[in-house]
């Protein structure tokens, strides 16, 4: 469709799954022809309150098992069911079925009135043993401070996958009031890059709260605690990084930053894991 575009593409069991502002915004294709498979066939509708963005499946995620896909983007709808920002599919052999994962909160804006940041969900991704997996955000900080705590604006989120209806995530780390653009779980660590200044900032408004650390661009969560973990190679960006690729040798990390840890690395760097 004219005008319209590919935001997230991966290979699912054999299928490649495509997501984005396309008609379908989420199709499973033949890798070898292109055709659509038809596996999924899940209607995929509407534009959050404030967005003047298309529908979009922005990115996804699937468990290590194929079973469980977990999409984020510009929509209020999945199946007919109420889903705003975000979803989770049950991916089966032959079929896919919209599960009862839900989580209320994700109702609400975040304090940011710019368009572009309404559909504040920017990055997902499962932890490798599947029984959790972590959203990162833009939206400026909560709409409330009463939400802090419950709502992700500018925030890393861990869900664990087996709790379809949670009250609050297993935790939340803030910046403060800088957008989180994407994230990488490894299992030592949850890697998160944007424009962030600092982690551990529930209380910052464009500030340094009470506990919070400087992580410039780029930083490691707990996966446990939620805290930010030592390691701390500044990474000066404007924008700040749009994905990671985890390996089982590093971490490749692409972004707008010139310099990474000090060094030149214009564009991308490869950082060995732990």
């Amino acid at each position: 469709m004219a005008n319209s575009r590919v935001s997230e593409i991966g290979l699912v069991d054999g299928r490649l799954v495509v997501g984005g502002t396309f008609r379908k915004n989420l199709v499973a294709l033949n890798p070898d022809t292109g055709g659509n498979t038809g596996y999924i066939n899940i209607a995929i509708t509407g534009q959050v309150s404030g967005s003047e963005s298309k529908t979009e499946v922005y990115r996804f995620a699937v468990n290590p098992t194929g079973t469980r896909l977990v999409g984020v983007g510009n929509f209020t709808a999945v199946g007919g069911q109420n889903r705003q920002r975000a979803f989770m599919l049950n991916l089966d052999a032959t079929s896919v079925a919209v599960s009862p994962w839900y989580y209320e909160p994700l109702d609400d804006a975040c304090r940011s009135t710019s368009p572009t940041r309404r559909a504040y969900l920017d990055d997902v991704d499962f932890s490798p043993d599947g029984s959790y997996f972590v959203f990162v955000s833009t939206g400026y900080i909560t709409a409330q401070p009463s939400q802090i705590g419950t709502h992700i604006c500018d925030a890393a989120a861990r869900f664990e996958t087996a709790d379809l209806d949670p009250d609050e995530p297993t935790w939340i780390n803030y910046t403060g009031g800088d957008t989180l653009h994407s994230v990488a779980v490894t299992g030592a660590a949850v890697y998160v890059q944007g424009h962030q200044r600092w982690l551990n900032n529930p209380q910052g408004d464009d500030s340094a709260g009470p506990g919070a650390v400087s992580r410039r661009g780029i930083g490691a969560i707990h996966p446990t605690t939620g805290l930010a973990l030592p390691w701390n190679p500044p990474k000066p960006a404007a924008q700040g990084g749009q994905d990671f690729l985890a390996t089982t040798t590093g971490l490749w990390v692409p972004s707008d930053s010139q310099k990474f840890n000090s060094e030149y690395h214009r564009g991308i760097a490869f950082v060995p894991l732990p």
